[in-house]
Formats: structure tokens, sequence, C-alpha cells
């Protein structure tokens, strides 16, 4: 289709993008500095101007990552750059006559290791078309970004703490500064993520640096054992200096000289040995104790000092097949589930395992390990905002039958496919290929009408009722949707509690 050029003039100058199916893209806007040289490991700086017209056509640089994880395409893979603080915009082209849109700012998931806002699925001109402003981000990963490294800060060689969240609320500066231009209502902005994007939306919500700067938050499958205490962090990173150097000298030297390649194959190793000395625990995330997180984000929520705004959370109803298959990090299967409870009270475990009457089935270790992983995740969170903000919970269970076929039925980041309005595309149009496209695009119009509805009022809409203490409900996707109150209670009560040992 013949695509037409657009320009914005931001706060740093003039930005072109196009226009194509009915919506306005800007790819790659730099919200920050290039965080490299003397800025590596250090908080974000806001983007210089530049002169005349940025070309933001096309997308730039993804964070470093494992290269088999860039892939954009058929045979195409997205390069990588620690110059890769950039994010998108997309905009309906023609406004409404309501006043400014809502804007809803995507964060990317991938363990905290992996991803970009440029993967296919995320476009978001679906959402737009429905009434947005449409923004997704990408920001610093694994050892440049979302492992605390900041114990090991010395003068010569500074480093900040949780460089990831940094980023993010930058890039939620940039949006209330210039969002304006792009039709977007900078005081109505939603921030919503799913996976470790879904964790790290949640945990913005006790970041004193972002009060202000959003007023709804979307949860999808936030992911549990990835925040970890000061003392924990530390005690990590001194063991990537004995590894990056070995024969002594200063880990800080290190860190500001070495190749990216060379920091993820020592993040690779520490993983390597997590999985084996505590299956779950994850190096990677955000650190409370620290002079940008000062409170653990579920304790800030049960206590009430994170920002009290509009929560939706959920999970997936077959959360942990995807990992029987793909990432194997999870505690999926038998031995992983007792080398995880090894090092726990065996209080929790006798508690635990008898809410999964048929464990050690292979079922009942995915149905362990997915609420393990999520599910436990969104209980807490949920248990502790809904006591001073409105909080709505939900379950995403429905798939089309090809899913149930492969054997992975309503698994992880399954409800990106309604999110993103998938199932109308070839791709969808495949999944569906066996009688299900009415039931898919039934669910889709089903979760973008509600995300909508949040967007603009802080409530899912009618039929969804707040979740609370009492009766726990629960809205629950599917071909027939339907309110739960209270569902999988056993499985809830059993994990009520249970934290690692990595505190």
């Amino acid at each position: 289709m013949h695509e037409r050029t657009v320009r914005a003039k931001i706060s740093t100058g003039i930005v072109e993008g196009f226009t194509q199916d009915g919506v306005h893209r800007w790819r790659s806007i730099p919200y920050a500095k290039s965080p490299v040289g003397p800025l590596r490991l250090r908080a974000p700086e806001p983007a210089e101007p530049w002169p005349g017209v940025r070309y933001c056509h096309g997308f730039g640089y993804c964070a470093p990552q494992q290269r088999r994880y860039t892939l954009v395409g058929v045979g195409k893979h997205q390069p990588m750059s620690e110059d890769c603080l950039t994010l998108n915009v997309v905009a309906p082209e023609k406004a409404g006559d309501d006043g400014p849109l809502p804007v809803m700012f995507f964060v990317h998931g991938g363990g905290y290791i992996l991803g970009s806002s440029a993967t296919p699925v995320y476009d978001g001109a679906a959402l737009a078309r429905r009434g947005c402003v449409f923004v997704s981000v990408n920001y610093r990963l694994g050892m440049l970004g979302c492992v605390e490294l900041s114990s090991l800060s010395t003068p010569e060689h500074p480093i900040d703490d949780n460089l990831f969240l940094r980023d993010l609320v930058l890039a939620l500066r940039w949006v209330r500064d210039n969002i304006a231009v792009f039709g977007g209502d900078p005081e109505n902005v939603t921030i919503f993520g799913e996976s470790a994007g879904a964790h790290a939306v949640a945990t913005l919500l006790a970041v004193p640096e972002a009060e202000g700067l959003f007023a709804q938050v979307i949860s999808e499958s936030p992911a549990s054992g990835m925040v970890s205490s000061a003392d924990a962090a530390a005690r990590l990173a001194g063991q990537l200096a004995e590894m990056l150097t070995p024969g002594g000298g200063s880990a800080a030297a290190a860190l500001k000289s070495a190749r990216p390649a060379e920091l993820g194959r020592a993040l690779e190793a520490l993983i390597d040995r997590g999985q084996t000395d505590m299956p779950g625990a994850f190096p990677v995330g955000p650190t409370f104790g620290t002079e940008y997180l000062p409170v653990d984000p579920v304790t800030a929520m049960a206590e009430g000092s994170a920002h009290r705004v509009p929560l939706i959370v959920g999970n997936n109803a077959d959360e942990g097949r995807l990992f029987t298959r793909f990432l194997q990090l999870l505690p999926t299967n038998e031995p992983m589930i007792e080398k995880l409870f090894s090092a726990t009270d065996p209080e929790d475990r006798r508690r635990i395992v008898a809410a999964y009457p048929d464990y050690p089935s292979s079922a009942a270790c995915v149905r362990l390990g997915g609420d393990f992983a999520f599910a436990s995740a969104t209980w807490q969170i949920a248990e502790a905002h809904s006591r001073h903000a409105p909080t709505f919970v939900y379950r995403y269970d429905y798939a089309p039958r090809t899913l149930h076929w492969a054997g992975l039925g309503a698994t992880h980041a399954m409800e990106l496919l309604a999110v993103f309005d998938t199932y109308h595309t070839t791709y969808g149009a495949l999944l569906t290929a066996v009688g299900d496209r009415r039931s898919a695009r039934k669910v889709s119009r089903d979760v973008q009408r509600r995300w909508r509805e949040f967007t603009r009022t802080g409530t899912p809409g009618p039929g969804w009722p707040a979740y609370d203490v009492d009766d726990r409900a629960v809205y629950v996707f599917d071909r027939s949707p339907r309110v739960e109150f209270d569902p999988r209670a056993e499985r809830r009560k059993a994990w009520e509690g249970f934290t690692l040992a990595q505190r």
C-alpha cells in the first residue's frame, strides 16, 4: 500500500515517520543519549537535540542479547547495540473530535534478558485505530541494565542502580513532554506490559520517581522470583566480579570496558549456576533497598506507599506449558521442583504440593511451575494493591484448537494475540484455520474493548467487578466470558507467604 511521510516537531527536533493502513508511525525515536562510554551503567540522560529532520521510518537497534532472540522476520535479525534507548509511536491518521487520546505505553517482556519493541506482534496499529496513541519502548537488558551492579561502583567507575527502571521513567517523561504533538493526552497514560514487562510496570508502582507519569497500569502475567534485595544483589555482583576479574582488579573497570558479548556470557554462566543452585531464582530484575527502589514493590502496595492508580493484573490458564518447550528455566518437572523446595521451609513444600493432588505427574508439575512463576505473582499483587486502589483481576483461558493440539493451550503470552489483534492477520488466520476464527475474534474484541475502556475511565467496563479480599472476583476471557469468585482457591492459598531465600 502507498506510504506517505508525516512529520512532527518534538522537544529535540523534527521526526519524520510514515502513514499506512490508517495510522501514522514513527520508529526508533531516541529518548536518551546513547548509554556508552562514560554513560555505560549510569542513569540515562535525555536525548540531545538534532539539526534538521530525523528519519524514523525503520527500527534501529535492539538491546544486546543472544542473536537468536532478535529474529523479526523470516531470516531477518534486528541489529544490536548499546545505543538502543528508543521508542516508537503509532497514532490514528484521523484524530477524533473528543480531544486528546489516551496513551498506551507498552513494555516488552523477555525475562529481562531478551526482547525488542520491534517484535512484529507488538505493532500497535490495531490499538491505535481503536482510539489511542500507542508507544512501545526499548530499555537496557541483561548485564547492561537489569542486573544490579551498583555494589561494585567506585569513584573512578560509578555504577547506578536499577538502570532499566530509570530508562522506563525517562521514556515516560518523554511521553509527558512530547505526546501531545502526536494527539495523545499526557495526563492519561496507561502503562502495560507482558511477562517481564508486566513485572516492570507493576514495579513502577513503587518507584517514587515515576509518580504522576501514568494514570493506569495493566500487568499481563507478571513474573515471580525476579525482585531481589540489595544484599542478595550484592552477593550476585560479587560472583560476577570473580568471573570477570579472576586475577583480582577492579570489577567496575572490567564492566565498563568489556564487550557486550563478554558480559552476556558471564550472565549466562550466572543463570546456569542459579538454575543448579536454586531453580526459579533469577539474577535479573529490579532490586529494592536501593536509592531508586526503596521498598519491595508488593510490600509498598500492601502498605499503601505505592502509587494508588487503577490496576488490571492477570495471568493465563496454562502458563507453564510454553516453558516445557522453550526457555526451559522454570521448575516444570519433578527434579527441578524438588530442587526449588530444597531451599525452602519443608512446610512450604508440603502445603504447596498438597494443592496439586496428582503431583508428581507431568501435568501437575507444569501447573505447579506455572503457578510458581506467574499466578502466584498475580495473586500477591492483587491482594496487596486492592487494599488501597481499584484492582481488576483476569484469567485468560482462550486458545484455538491448533494450540491445544500442539500441547500449549492458553499458555504464557497467548493473550498478546488478542491484545494486539493478531487473529485478524495472516498468522492469526493460520492459527484459527480449523473453525475458530469467529471465537478468536470475539475474544479479541472483548479484550481490546475492555483495555480501551480501562484507558479511558480506569475501569474495564460492565460485568467485571473490582477485586477485593472478600469475594476475589476474576474475569475469565474465554469463548464464553464469565466472572468466577476465588477460582483455584486452594492453589492460591497454598502459595501465600511463599518466598525464595534470595532476599
